[in-house]
C-alpha cells in the first residue's frame, strides 16, 4: 500500500516541480508500479500552455479555477471550470489556458506513467524514458 500526503510528503521535495507556467506535484510515478502517474498540478493565472502528449494519454480533472482548452485539430475551445474533466485520448495537440487572475488546480493522470524527470520539449510533449 502506498500512502502519501501532498503537504507532508510531496511539497518541497523532488516530486514538487515548478516552472514559469505550472507547478506539478507528482503523487505517483512510474517507480510506484501502478501503470499510471498521478499529479496535482497548478496552472498559473493567465498562462497559455501549448501541449502535445504524443507519447502519453492524459486525463485531467479540474478541482479549482477556470480557463479553456483549445483543440488545435478541430479549432474548438472548451471552457474548463471546477468539476470539468477532459481526456486527451487521441494525443490531442492543445492549448490549455488559465484565466487571468485565476489559477487552475488540476488532477492529472498519465499513461504510460511519467518518471518525474521529464521536461516539455519544444512541441509541448514528454519524451518516453530511454531506460
Amino acid at each position: 500500500m502506498i500512502v502519501r500526503n501532498l503537504y507532508d510528503d510531496i511539497i518541497g521535495t523532488d516530486s514538487d516541480v515548478d516552472s514559469k507556467q505550472w507547478t506539478s506535484r507528482r503523487l505517483l510515478l512510474a517507480k510506484d508500479g501502478m501503470g499510471f502517474s498521478l499529479h496535482d498540478t497548478l496552472i498559473k493565472a493567465g498562462e497559455d500552455l501549448h501541449l502535445w502528449y504524443k507519447n502519453h494519454l492524459e486525463a485531467v480533472y479540474c478541482i479549482e479555477g477556470e480557463g479553456q482548452i483549445y483543440d488545435k485539430a478541430t479549432g474548438i475551445t472548451h471552457e474548463i471550470k471546477e468539476g470539468t474533466v477532459y481526456a486527451l485520448d487521441q494525443h490531442d495537440q492543445h492549448i490549455l489556458s488559465a484565466n487571468k487572475g485565476v489559477q487552475m488546480r488540476m488532477v492529472c493522470v498519465f499513461n504510460p506513467p511519467v518518471t518525474g524527470r521529464e521536461t516539455h520539449d519544444e512541441d509541448g510533449s514528454y519524451n518516453l524514458p530511454t531506460e
